[in-house]
């Protein structure tokens, strides 16, 4: 299945994480200048590596040139996302 993960962008970062939970929107800090799309691929990959899932599985569906994004995340449900999330000390 598809399903779509709401995001923070955080570029500029010392390192490349996931930082935290606020309101139902993850925040991802990533190093990568907002530039290009280096931003968005940086975004993409550190999704993909905390949640264990392949950087192809994980899109951005809507705001490419905002910090609020929209990631669409494949082959992974609403519950599995949530027990990664937690696994990954972000707690839904």
């Amino acid at each position: 299945g598809l399903l779509y993960l709401r995001v923070r962008a955080a570029p500029g970062a010392s390192r490349d994480a996931l930082a935290g939970l606020r309101g139902g929107v993850l925040r991802v800090a990533v190093s990568a200048a907002p530039e290009r799309g280096k931003a968005n691929e940086a975004i993409c990959r550190t999704v993909a590596k905390a949640l264990g899932l392949r950087k192809s599985q994980v899109s951005v569906h809507a705001g490419e040139r905002s910090r609020d994004k929209t990631l669409a995340v494949e082959g992974i449900d609403r519950a599995e996302l949530e027990r990664r999330l937690t696994e990954a000390g972000i707690v839904p």
